[in-house]
């Protein structure tokens, strides 16, 4: 191993959960928002439609290095994988419901960004929410840790 990669380790070990979250949450976010953006802008799928598939694939790589990584667990797919799927869900509907409701709101204050629309300040405020619940939701109720 290289001394960069057990620094790296070192780090990471002593680093709270919370912290390890946020990291495993920017390659999920990376991955499912890039999904998402494709789905909507290129593919040109409805709002509803990007970012259910988005944070599906966004929800695989999650469940695997949260698991492993973030919450260190032992538990069986078979109960871990229903418990995840549940918050999965719970969260995308309430923070995309909400998220999708305040920039309706609030769309005059960034009306005047030329590069982001509506829906794309929707997905992005959802992330954020999504992000935040699908923490607590992670930690005590499917790894309960």
């Amino acid at each position: 191993m290289s001394l960069l990669e057990l620094k790296l380790e070192s780090f990471l070990k002593r680093t709270n959960r919370f912290t390890r979250f946020l990291l495993v949450g920017v390659i999920n976010t990376i991955t499912g928002l890039s999904v998402i953006f494709v789905l909507l802008n290129v593919f040109e799928f409805s709002y509803w439609t990007s970012t259910f598939i988005g944070n599906g694939v966004g929800a695989a790589v999650s469940y695997l290095l949260n698991r492993s990584f973030t919450f260190n667990s032992q538990i069986d797919f078979t109960k871990g994988i229903p418990k995840f799927i549940t918050v999965i869900l719970v969260c995308y509907f309430l923070s995309y419901s909400i998220s999708e409701f305040v920039a309706d709101g609030v769309y005059y204050l960034y009306s005047t960004i030329p590069f982001i629309n509506e829906e794309e300040f929707a997905i992005l405020l959802g992330s954020g929410f999504y992000t935040i619940a699908n923490y607590f939701g992670q930690r005590y109720f499917v790894f309960n840790t």
